[in-house]
């Protein structure tokens, strides 16, 4: 999965999505890897904490290479929930990365390590708290206003972290190089003196939306063959 998503990145996979219909699953913004240029792409591997790092041990067993653990820590910012030792742990097991709905420590040692981490910052002090555990606690993970579990991949990269349903993975990949093919040519004509005006008759395209409201870029663009949006 991580060698397909090489060539392409979580803008085109969320262009992908809407253009094949498949819902739109994206972190909330602010989130970034611990070292710029880290990609992540594998099944879920969902956790959720609640201020023992014992469901992440837990949740090691039943990884299998490639997983990226996913953890539900509930957006707190008041507390960092993973660190290198868990991290260096994760590594052990074959999980590709972890993605944290909260906070990180131990910074220098992690970029160290280079394992794939994405959070939504760092903070010095870990848990102080000990909260009783869901019984979806292996099972699914909550990040934002989504729910993810295995049945998804998650796709993480400078621009921010995807999740799409694992049963659309391949379409919305494919989907993704065929856009990126369309808006490389695209980049390479304007370099070479011809507008993205001029290649998308965008005229045209105000022309027919004066006389036609409802008619709009996107429609005009899939009837050009452009890309720009999705």
């Amino acid at each position: 999965m991580l060698a397909t998503f090489a060539e392409l990145s979580t803008p085109l996979l969320a262009d992908a999505c809407l253009r094949r219909g498949v819902p739109l699953r994206a972190a909330p913004p602010g989130i970034r890897a611990v070292a710029v240029g880290q990609r992540i792409a594998g099944r879920v591997l969902p956790v959720r904490h609640y201020g023992s790092v014992d469901v992440f041990l837990e949740a090691f067993g039943r990884a299998e290479a490639g997983d990226v653990l996913v953890i539900d820590n509930g957006g707190r910012a008041d507390e960092a929930c993973v660190g290198d030792l868990a991290v260096l742990e994760a590594e052990a097991a074959g999980v590709a990365g972890l993605v944290v709905w909260g906070l990180h420590r131990d910074t220098p040692e992690l970029v160290e390590i280079g394992l794939p981490v994405f959070s939504y910052g760092n903070y010095p002090p870990g848990p102080v708290r000990l909260d009783e555990r869901e019984p979806e606690a292996l099972t699914a993970a909550r990040f934002g206003p989504h729910l993810v579990s295995d049945d998804d991949v998650v796709f993480g990269d400078d621009d921010g972290v995807l999740f799409v349903a694992a049963e659309h993975a391949e379409d919305v990949l494919a989907v993704a190089q065929q856009i990126r093919h369309t808006e490389r040519e695209q980049a390479r004509r304007i370099r070479a003196g011809e507008t993205l005006r001029r290649q998308t008759s965008f005229d045209d395209y105000l022309t027919r939306r004066a006389s036609d409201p409802a008619y709009t870029f996107r429609q005009h663009l899939r009837r050009t063959g452009g890309a720009i949006e999705e």
